[in-house]
């Protein structure tokens, strides 16, 4: 069994408990929510990869900010979003997601898309069921004046998860995905590296990507394109 279903499967023996978490948040310095869900799976995925990946670092978003960090592209690595869409999360929606992506001497072994409440799950070397859409999904960082831009003639979502995005991207229940805005490493490397896997077209800051680990020293814009 890899690495990201032996996760899964512990998240989901302790799902009741996490959701129960929904209604005790902290509101971060950059006015954004973590719940005590995020720090749940958080605690879950450490321990986890401490016992079973001894020489994998973790990288998560709640341990950001990694001012005094030294990353190396041929290092090991447990890319983590414990909770993707923590808004929707405490909101009481149900399209919030986990994140998670193994490197291991720089290469890229698995990555793994949870969505726990709508029960569905995307696994490097797992099949997907493939849909063809005429929807463009939109990053919910986009403002009023970035809406009135958009071009006529398309069927538009914004849905305010990443990992959920992003999965509909490489399912093709999206045509196309973007974030014109910039995010973190742990919102899309999932993501990625599942589009890559599954022939839809993606690209970082305009140029394709090769599977190549992404830390978290600044944005990235990203496109999928399914159809």
């Amino acid at each position: 069994m890899n690495i990201c279903q032996q996760i899964v499967n512990i998240i989901e023996s302790q799902l009741s408990k996490i959701i129960s978490l929904k209604t005790e948040k902290i509101k971060k310095e950059d006015d954004s929510f973590v719940s005590k869900g995020d720090l749940l799976i958080q605690e879950i995925v450490f321990k986890f990869c401490k016992e079973t990946l001894p020489n994998h670092t973790l990288i998560s978003e709640e341990f950001a900010p990694f001012e005094h960090s030294n990353w190396d592209e041929k290092g090991s690595y447990v890319v983590l979003d414990p909770i993707d869409g923590t808004e929707n999360f405490v909101s009481g929606l149900r399209e919030w997601g986990v994140g998670i992506s193994v490197y291991t001497a720089g290469k890229h072994k698995e990555s793994c898309i949870y969505l726990p409440e709508l029960n569905e799950v995307a696994i490097t070397g797992l099949p997907l069921q493939r849909f063809e859409s005429r929807i463009h999904g939109l990053s919910s960082s986009l403002t009023k004046k970035d809406l009135e831009q958009l071009p006529e003639g398309f069927e538009y979502r914004i849905i305010g998860c990443s990992m959920y995005n992003m999965l509909n991207a490489v399912k093709g229940s999206y045509a196309r995905f973007e974030n014109v805005k910039g995010v973190s490493c742990w919102d899309v490397l999932p993501g990625l590296n599942l589009a890559l896997e599954h022939g839809v077209k993606a690209y970082v800051d305009g140029e394709q990507y090769q599977g190549q680990i992404l830390f978290p020293t600044k944005k990235y814009k990203i496109l999928l394109e399914a159809n």
